[in-house]
């Protein structure tokens, strides 16, 4: 039993309480109770203490959209002598020409190296989708085993598509069918999977028709890129359907739990659809602005009913700081300064937390009796009063990935003052580097 104590609670809970000198009690992988620091010492003596002296106690922050994968872009030469003019020229000299060299070697040190920054950065569940279209069978063990030794919880998914021909596509299909099957059989909450889709304009009818049968038979939904350029909508548009949307749900892929990601060109009668069949919209800010395709209608979303969530798209692996991008971009783009306040807090504390919780079949994104214990520390010490009203404000204005001290996602300590627990953090990022090297030589 462990009480970590003498901080600032952030609850999250439905009163969003804010607990002064407050702490938090974890017996093995649940929270045993959230109070007063003095009060819980003296209920539970037996109990080993940390004291954060002052910092924030909070959960673990909730990632819904990312690609593991992406690592060894980031400062990457594309090798090419024009660079991409648009959305569709990113994908074809960047991200399709990457996942076709991707080997397991690839595939481990990019999700190892993203999980335990994400890690560092206090997130603790991440919803990935993977590509690597010449080693596509057994590619989410790889990623796996990454997330088996960083701890966090995942839900993972190939992406599925048609652009490197049908027979790739079905490669696809059987490897979601073969993880979900094994994610269903271990039956835990620390792993799930579900049907990965690249996106409409790279998946061509027999796909679609063969996809949505296997979602029936294995209970699950789809992972899938949405309206994110205008190609898509077009590409709808000469296949006779009015929006992206019309034709996804004419193959039932927008189902009941399917993670609609980005949404920039939906329209607001396609929104109606995404709410009627209980799929979620979910929002990558910093990706579509890098991208320069747009910002996605998340107020008229909200208002229509949908769930909205939050991720980061692989631009970055720092949730704190896809709150900040995705409460500005409302305002940018409405010309409105109240813009986004409500929607990008509901997004990512309250949303993320109802979607990661039906993937997972506990109650996450919480602090609070019976929860799963997943809960960061925050070095922030703040110029002014932390209350109810304010808490998410200090979180927008005051806070970043990098001042998280500690990480546990289950009651195991990730991360303890900064320093990766149970694995050689620094042999890691120079195995890395080293791969990324090699890969880069062959790109």
């Amino acid at each position: 039993m462990l009480i970590i104590g003498n901080g600032t609670v952030l609850t999250f809970n439905k009163d969003s309480r804010v607990i002064s000198k407050g702490g938090v009690v974890i017996e093995e992988e649940e929270i045993l109770a959230v109070g007063d620091t003095e009060k819980l010492q003296a209920k539970y003596p037996e109990a080993a203490f940390k004291d954060v002296q002052g910092k924030i106690i909070m959960p673990g922050m909730i990632n819904t959209h990312m690609h593991l994968y992406s690592t060894f872009a980031r400062g990457m030469n594309l090798k090419t002598d024009q660079p991409p003019k648009n959305f569709v020229e990113i994908l074809e000299k960047l991200w399709w020409r990457l996942d076709k060299v991707l080997n397991e070697e690839d595939i481990y040190c990019s999700a190892i190296y993203a999980l335990l920054d994400g890690v560092k950065k206090g997130t603790t569940t991440i919803f990935d989708h993977h590509a690597s279209s010449n080693l596509i069978d057994g590619s989410l063990d790889i990623i796996t085993e990454a997330v088996r030794q960083t701890g966090i919880r995942a839900n993972l998914s190939y992406e599925i598509s048609d652009r490197d021909g049908h027979e790739k596509a079905l490669d696809g299909i059987r490897e979601n069918e073969r993880f979900v099957k094994k994610a269903q059989l271990k039956g835990n909450s620390y792993l799930g999977g579900m049907i990965g889709l690249h996106a409409s304009f790279t998946l061509n009818n027999e796909t679609l028709s063969e996809v949505a049968a296997l979602a029936d038979q294995l209970g699950v939904p789809f992972h899938i890129h949405v309206a994110e350029g205008i190609a898509d909508f077009y590409e709808s548009k000469t296949r006779g359907y009015k929006g992206v949307a019309y034709r996804l749900d004419r193959f039932h892929i927008l189902r009941p739990g399917t993670l609609a990601i980005h949404g920039v060109h939906l329209k607001e009668e396609e929104l109606e659809i995404l709410k009627n069949n209980d799929s979620y919209l979910i929002h990558c800010p910093e990706s579509n602005m890098g991208n320069a395709v747009g910002a996605a209608p998340i107020k008229a979303a909200i208002d229509k009913g949908v769930t909205v969530g939050l991720g980061t798209d692989g631009y970055t692996t720092d949730m704190f700081e896809s709150i900040k991008v995705a409460n500005l971009l409302q305002k940018h783009e409405s010309h409105n300064p109240q813009a986004g306040w409500e929607e990008v807090f509901q997004m990512a504390f309250k949303n993320n937390r109802d979607i990661a919780s039906r993937f997972f079949g506990e109650t996450l994104g919480v602090l609070q009796t019976g929860a799963p214990a997943d809960v960061i520390v925050v070095n922030y010490y703040p110029p002014t009063p932390i209350t109810s009203e304010n808490a998410y404000f200090h979180i927008l204005f005051g806070i970043s990935g990098d001042m998280v001290d500690t990480t546990i996602v289950g009651g195991k300590i990730l991360m303890e003052d900064r320093e990766i627990s149970g694995l050689d953090y620094e042999r890691i990022t120079r195995r890395v580097k080293e791969q990324a090297n090699d890969f880069w030589k062959r790109f």
